[in-house]
């Protein structure tokens, strides 16, 4: 069972999009996956079109068993929701004894250990008490950069973070995925030569800046479903492919 984190220390790079449609493109290709949302934002339901009534939340402070606090979003594709009910769940993994506070989420998430193909887990921008948490659970990092001179500012400063973080999590970055890429802005050529350079073993395919991405959402549809013969879908399928 492979266990990726989709992280980021700044917003708007992707995140959620790559999460959702990675963990679909999984599904569709025969995986059981499961997609656990550790943002309070809770951002993964509205992409895939459900509204469920429990989650991550409740699955650690224990009011639900871990089958009630599932939902298959889709056919093979299993969601664990977040909430804004997490930001509670931070301030109580703060109050837990300093030597298990790394291992909230691992604990809670053991019961599906084995069960599934994949777990995706999509993180909140930025380090709190809760993504420190997915990164002592995951085994893989992928990371989304947009194609922003002040994206790359926020991407060295999160790989100088990771590594540091290495020296007590065995948790490896795999994956840099360019996101937002328009070959008919300059500075996208400057990001992208910059991450070739210098990370040319961990770049992933490109996703192309798309307004049908944007677009889905609001239809509660994956980028297969809502525009699935768009080059934003070829593209997502191909970082699927690049990832199993």
């Amino acid at each position: 069972m492979r266990k990726i984190a989709i992280a980021n220390r700044k917003g708007g790079v992707g995140k959620t999009t790559t999460a959702v449609n990675v963990s679909a493109g999984l599904a569709l290709a025969g995986n059981k996956v499961l997609l656990i949302d550790t943002d309070t934002q809770g951002h993964c339901s509205r992409l895939l079109g459900v509204n469920p009534e429990k989650g991550l939340a409740e699955l650690i402070d224990g009011t639900v068993t871990p089958s009630e606090a599932l939902i298959e979003a889709r056919e093979g594709l299993f969601l664990l929701a977040g909430s804004r009910l997490l930001a509670g769940i931070s301030r109580l993994i703060v109050k837990t004894e300093i030597h298990k506070a790394t291992k909230v989420l691992s604990n809670v998430l053991k019961p599906f250990d084995g069960k599934f193909d994949y777990v995706l887990l999509d993180t909140s921008p930025g380090f709190n008490e809760l993504s420190v948490n997915v990164f002592f659970y995951a085994d893989e990092i992928l990371i989304p950069v947009s194609m922003e001179v002040l994206a790359i500012d926020g991407f060295k400063d999160f790989m100088r973070e990771m590594n540091e973080l290495s020296e007590y999590s065995n948790i490896e970055i795999r994956y840099i995925t360019p996101t937002f890429v328009d070959g008919r802005v300059k500075k996208t050529e400057d990001v992208l030569e910059h991450l070739q350079k210098h990370f040319p073993d961990k770049l992933t395919p490109l996703i192309h800046y798309s307004t049908k991405l944007s677009e889905s959402p609001a239809w509660g549809k994956t980028i297969y479903e809502f525009a699935g013969r768009e080059r934003a879908s070829k593209d997502y399928a191909k970082l699927t492919g690049a990832i199993t």
